[in-house]
């Protein structure tokens, strides 16, 4: 029965986010009360999604890292400028909405992106071994690379973002890595898919909570909420393609350049939405919440594109 809900949830994951956003705006102020609860909530999907991780991936980077080198600078340093340029261009003088912009750009690789992986027969150990180090290293880069764009626009609480991606994100990756070591697997294989719907009913929730917070921004439709939206779109968008052209460049194997390009291109947008609504002021959470629209949407477009470049 749960295997049957969770692929229900599956087929219609690109519409779970938008219509999570909706019913958060329109309820806000029952959802506003529930904030407190997004870190845990957050802690968990990311424990669910974890338990297929596993410490032999390390070991496969450390002695073939140049794939995921490429991904790490696509995710944290091309996107990231390529982010900041597009903002400056199409908001000039709207500080706060170019920082929103950026902070989706800077945040982890997804974690759902190596199910978009497998589907499309990419490299899926190359995609686990990108997730795993871009997890770890998170609470370092992000807040690092968030100063550099906001900080002298915006007073950021280091430590406390830190912390936060450390219980969001590290904690729950490492505590399900080490159970899949110690169950040889066997957690994984039973509890996955078990946890696999709550995970993503957890996700609506989350998206939710999020949206309520800054519902007083997105509660009117205006040019510049459509104009964020297709700004986001479009950079969103781009960062599959450019992905997908530096590893087509570097001549990776077919199997890489689809990890590469699906890997590079989703983004645990959720954890950006948090961070957002957590740690900056409204307007910056905007563009975050609004690029949740479009993650399920164009993993799905790209994996149709991909298909038949490939056969």
């Amino acid at each position: 029965m749960l295997n049957r809900f969770n692929q229900i949830l599956q087929k219609i994951m690109p519409f779970i986010a938008p219509t999570s956003v909706v019913i958060g705006v329109i309820f806000a102020d029952f959802f506003n009360t529930f904030e407190g609860l997004v870190v845990w909530l957050f802690a968990f999907m990311t424990f669910a999604g974890s338990l297929s991780l596993n410490f032999i991936a390390l070991y496969r980077v450390i002695t073939h890292p140049l794939s995921v080198i490429i991904a790490l600078v696509i995710l944290h340093i091309v996107m990231p400028l390529w982010a900041f340029l597009i903002g400056t261009i199409a908001f000039p003088g709207e500080t706060m909405t170019v920082i929103g912009i950026v902070l989706a750009m800077v945040i982890p690789t997804g974690i759902t992106s190596f199910i978009w992986v497998s589907i499309n027969k990419g490299n899926v150990a190359l995609t686990l071994s990108t997730i795993l180090i871009d997890t770890i290293i998170s609470p370092f880069v992000v807040p690092f690379l968030l100063t550099i764009f906001a900080g002298a626009t915006v007073e950021l609480d280091v430590w406390a973002m830190m912390s936060g991606l450390v219980m969001m994100i590290v904690i729950p990756s490492l505590v399900a890595m080490i159970l899949h070591e110690i169950s040889h697997g066997k957690i994984h294989e039973k509890w996955s898919p078990r946890l696999a719907p709550f995970s993503k009913l957890t996700l609506a929730v989350v998206i939710m909570i999020n949206s309520s917070v800054v519902a007083d921004y997105l509660i009117n439709v205006d040019f510049h909420l459509i104009k964020i939206a297709i700004i986001m779109f479009f950079v969103a968008a781009s960062g599959y393609f450019l992905a997908w052209l530096m590893a087509k460049w570097l001549k990776r194997t077919q199997a890489d350049v689809i990890s590469l390009t699906l890997s590079s291109g989703m983004r645990n947008i959720s954890a950006g939405a948090v961070i957002a609504v957590q740690y900056f002021p409204g307007p910056v959470a905007v563009p975050v919440v609004v690029g949740m629209l479009f993650q399920q949407v164009l993993a799905s477009l790209y994996s149709k594109l991909l298909s038949k470049t490939t056969g």
